[in-house]
């Protein structure tokens, strides 16, 4: 028999904002000058959070932490376009998942401060704590995206993770499954080239992460990672067509992760300034800005302003984060299985 063709597959990258702040207009999500603000604000608190957080820990404030410098858009953007209804999966570098959100901030900096109880989400809020384990948090998504299906309600799970993320077993059980019953959930996967000091090309061969998707049997989009109409208009569409019983979604965004992996990291040792400078230059922030500018919707007056709100918030959220009483230390013990094993007894005894 002759050869035949079985699929051909094309992944689609999307960009509609590019780095000099011009949008093209047919791909430009719908949005009011007033959503486009409070897009920007978001932004502009995600970062100022973060900053503070890399403070804190600096000054022993705060335990081990992860900046999100760089990929505002890819978290911002993705979680602008969910609705309360939807079920959020974010690693630990998706604090900018819980600003976004509207998670309390004093809530974060309680929990990078080494207190779990800042994860205990507000009942208003489907955002899951975030995952430190690499990539467990897929299969936790996928799972409750089947029950959603089978409740049918109308909602979506989304689950980020990073391209290190990708190359866990948790990722190919999760697309799989999702592919395979057709599921309301999207995978976002924030591709910021490195995992710890592993680049992405040694994570797989393939030209994109993307096209992973196809395996499974839906699709898979690359997006420009730091251009948050792209993210946004790209989870929004996805999200839609989960709830409207299309099946899942892939989302590649194409980003770069500026800080270090964490602060217990030093990524000058396996990148070079001038990669860094590349995507410094990419800044979301300042590409959303540039676009505001055009549009007569940014002014030094407004960064000003939104710069002092940002900061008055997160001063706020410190200080009630730190005015919380720590939690009695043997907690650690008792309620770490259902009933104290003859080990935890004997440790809990000398403590």
């Amino acid at each position: 028999m002759p050869e035949r063709i079985v699929e051909t597959v094309q992944v689609k990258h999307l960009r509609i904002l590019d780095k000099k702040g011009n949008a093209d207009p047919a791909l430009a999500p719908p949005l009011s000058d007033e959503e486009l603000k409070r897009m920007y604000e978001i932004l502009v608190l995600s970062r100022t959070f973060d900053q503070r957080a890399l403070n804190l820990q600096r000054e022993g404030r705060l335990g081990t932490y992860p900046s999100f410098l760089g990929q505002e858009a890819s978290q911002v953007g993705s979680a602008f376009a969910a609705e309360k209804s939807d079920w959020l999966f974010p690693t630990f570098r998706e604090s900018g998942v819980y600003v976004a959100m509207g998670c309390p901030l004093h809530l974060l900096f309680q929990y990078w401060g080494g207190d779990e109880r800042g994860m205990r989400m507000p009942d208003n809020l489907n955002v899951f704590p975030l995952s430190i384990p690499v990539g467990t948090q897929i299969t936790h998504a996928v799972g409750v995206a089947m029950a959603i299906k089978y409740r049918k309600d109308r909602a979506a799970a989304l689950a980020y993770f990073g391209d290190g993320g990708s190359s866990r077993g948790d990722f190919h059980e999760g697309l799989n499954m999702a592919g395979v019953f057709k599921l309301p959930v999207v995978f976002l996967c924030q591709n910021n080239q490195w995992a710890i000091s592993m680049p992405r090309d040694r994570q797989t061969a393939a030209q994109t992460i993307a096209q992973k998707a196809w395996a499974y049997g839906f699709e898979g989009i690359q997006v420009d990672g730091n251009d948050v109409f792209a993210v946004y208009k790209a989870t929004r569409d996805a999200l839609m067509k989960a709830k409207g019983g299309g099946g899942p979604t892939l989302i590649e965004c194409f980003t770069y992760r500026v800080a270090d992996h964490t602060t217990s990291d030093d990524a000058s040792r396996y990148r070079t300034k001038e990669e860094l400078e590349i995507w410094k230059a990419r800044d979301p922030i300042l590409r959303l800005r540039m676009f505001m500018e055009k549009k007569s919707l940014w002014s030094d007056a407004y960064q000003k302003d939104v710069e002092t709100r940002s900061k008055a918030v997160v001063d706020e959220a410190q200080k009630k984060a730190e005015a919380i009483a720590l939690p009695d230390p043997r907690d650690m013990f008792t309620y770490t299985y259902n009933g104290l094993s003859q080990r935890q007894s004997r440790q809990l005894k000398d403590f």
